[in-house]
C-alpha cells in the first residue's frame, strides 16, 4: 500500500482533471432519466460511452445490463471499483429543476450519485496514469434493490473473464451533513432476506363466514404475532428488524377471500440471531394456521438474500487514514453498522479484502433547518434514502469522486 499522505498527495493532483469531466451535467441527466433493475439500458451506456473515451476496454451487458472497464497500467496490484445504477418505483416529490421525467420512477437511494462518482474517478485516474501503475477495473452493477444484480454479473463470469482483484472498493451516499465519510471496520451493514407467506383459506360469501375459514384473520394475527418476535425472542444487546411490508386479500367486501398473502422483510447482523428469527416466523405462521383450522399448511417460502456486508478491518483502517488526509481528520468517523444491507460483497471473489463506506449528502440549509439538537434527532428529521425527498447536495461531487479515487491510488504502485 501507498502511504496515506502519498495517496493523498496523489488524489489533489488530479482534483483539476476530477472538476474538468463534467460531473453536474451528468448526475443532472442521470438524475432525470432512472431506469429500474435490470432495465439501466441508457444508463450503462453513458457510463460504457465515458470509459471507453478515457480508454478503457469496456464490456457490455455483463449479468444482462452491467458495464465492467479494465485500463491495465503496466505492472502492479489490480484494483476493482464499483458503482450501482438502478433506480427506485418512488415519485419524485423534491421539484428539483432535473426531477425525474419518468412517471413513479426515481433515484431515491442516490445510485446516480454513485454511477457519477465511479464515471468521475475513473476519467481522473486514466487521466493520471502517469502517476501510478497497476491495473483498474471499473464496475457498473445493475439491479442492487433487491434484483441480484451482483449475483448475476457474478453467475455471467464476472470472476473468471477480468483480472482478479487484490482490493475492491465502494462507497454509498448517505444522509447527515454534507462532506463527512463513514468507516466501519468489520460489520458495517446487515444481512437481509425476504420472506414470503401464503395463508390458505375457505373462501365464502361474507355474510357466512361459519362457513369459511377466513384467511385474513389468520393473516392478521400473524402479523400481531410476528411484532414479539424480536421484543420476545432476540437478546436486546442484538440488532433486528423484522418489517411486514405487503399484505394482499381479497378484492371485494362482501367476499371472504381463499388465501391471503404477506411479504416480510428481515435484517440482521448475526448468522445465529438470523437462523432463529426464521425458526420463529415458520413457527408462528405454523402455529396460526392450526389455530384458525386452514385446510392446508402455509407455504413459506425464502428469498435468497444478501449477506451482511463486512469489510477487511486493517483495508478500512488504511482507507480511513487516507481519508483524514484528504479530507481533514474531523471529515472521518465511525458510525457503526446500519440496519441496511448491499449486495456489493457478493460481486467480491473469495477471499479478496473489499471496504465500504458512506458519504453524507445533506444540503447545509437542510441540515441546519432539521428539528433537534443530537445527531440521531436530525438523521430521523432529514431525507433519507428511498424518501420522494431525497436531494443529495451537489457538492458532494467531486469529493466523492476523490474518496474513491484516493482508495484506488493507496493501492497502486
Amino acid at each position: 500500500m501507498t502511504d496515506p499522505a502519498e495517496a493523498a498527495r496523489r488524489t489533489l493532483d488530479l482534483t483539476s482533471v476530477v472538476k474538468s469531466v463534467g460531473l453536474e451535467d451528468l448526475y443532472q441527466d442521470l438524475h432525470r432519466h432512472p431506469e429500474l433493475a435490470f432495465q439501466e439500458h441508457r444508463t450503462a451506456g453513458l457510463l460504457a460511452e465515458r470509459l471507453r473515451t478515457a480508454g478503457y476496454a469496456v464490456t457490455s451487458r455483463v449479468g444482462r445490463t452491467g458495464v465492467v472497464g479494465v485500463l491495465e497500467n503496466g505492472e502492479g496490484p489490480v484494483v476493482w471499483l464499483r458503482g450501482d445504477m438502478d433506480a427506485l418505483p418512488v415519485a419524485e416529490t423534491t421539484g428539483l429543476p432535473y426531477a425525474s421525467t419518468v412517471d413513479g420512477v426515481m433515484h431515491a437511494c442516490g445510485h446516480d450519485v454513485h454511477v457519477t462518482w465511479l464515471a468521475g474517478a475513473a476519467q481522473a485516474l486514466a487521466a493520471t496514469r502517469d502517476a501510478w501503475s497497476g491495473t483498474l477495473v471499473v464496475i457498473g452493477q445493475p439491479a442492487e434493490e433487491g434484483g441480484g444484480g451482483a449475483a448475476a454479473m457474478v453467475a455471467d463470469g464476472l470472476h473468471d473473464r477480468f483480472p482478479r482483484p487484490d482490493a475492491v472498493f465502494g462507497q454509498h451516499v448517505a444522509p447527515g451533513p454534507a462532506g463527512l465519510y463513514s468507516h466501519t471496520p468489520g460489520l458495517i451493514m446487515s444481512a437481509a432476506d425476504d420472506v414470503h407467506i401464503t395463508v390458505p383459506g375457505v373462501g365464502g360469501h361474507g355474510s357466512r363466514p361459519e362457513a369459511t375459514v377466513d384467511p385474513v384473520v389468520a393473516g392478521a394475527h400473524i402479523v400481531t404475532r410476528l411484532q414479539t418476535v424480536v421484543s420476545r425472542e432476540v437478546a436486546a444487546a442484538e440488532s433486528v428488524v423484522l418489517t411486514v411490508g405487503e399484505f394482499h386479500a381479497g378484492r371485494r367486501p362482501n367476499i371472504i377471500p381463499p388465501e391471503a398473502r404477506l411479504a416480510l422483510n428481515l435484517r440482521t447482523q448475526s448468522p445465529k440471531v438470523r437462523e432463529r428469527v426464521l425458526a420463529a416466523i415458520r413457527r408462528i405462521v405454523e402455529g396460526e394456521c392450526l389455530a384458525a383450522g386452514c385446510p392446508a399448511p402455509a407455504e413459506v417460502t425464502m428469498d435468497a438474500g444478501y449477506p451482511a456486508t463486512v469489510n477487511d478491518a486493517s483495508l478500512d483502517e488504511q482507507i480511513a487514514a487516507v481519508h483524514r488526509e484528504v479530507f481533514g481528520a474531523q471529515a472521518v468517523f465511525d458510525f457503526g453498522p446500519a440496519m441496511g444491507s448491499e449486495d456489493f460483497s457478493l460481486l467480491v471473489p473469495a477471499g479478496v479484502p473489499y471496504d465500504f463506506w458512506f458519504v453524507t449528502s445533506t444540503p447545509a440549509e437542510v441540515w441546519q433547518a432539521a428539528p433537534g439538537d443530537e445527531l440521531g434527532e436530525k438523521l430521523d428529521a432529514v431525507p433519507s434514502n428511498h424518501s420522494p425527498l431525497f436531494a443529495p447536495d451537489l457538492s458532494v461531487l467531486v469529493p466523492g469522486v476523490q474518496a474513491l479515487a484516493a482508495a484506488a491510488l493507496s493501492q497502486f504502485a
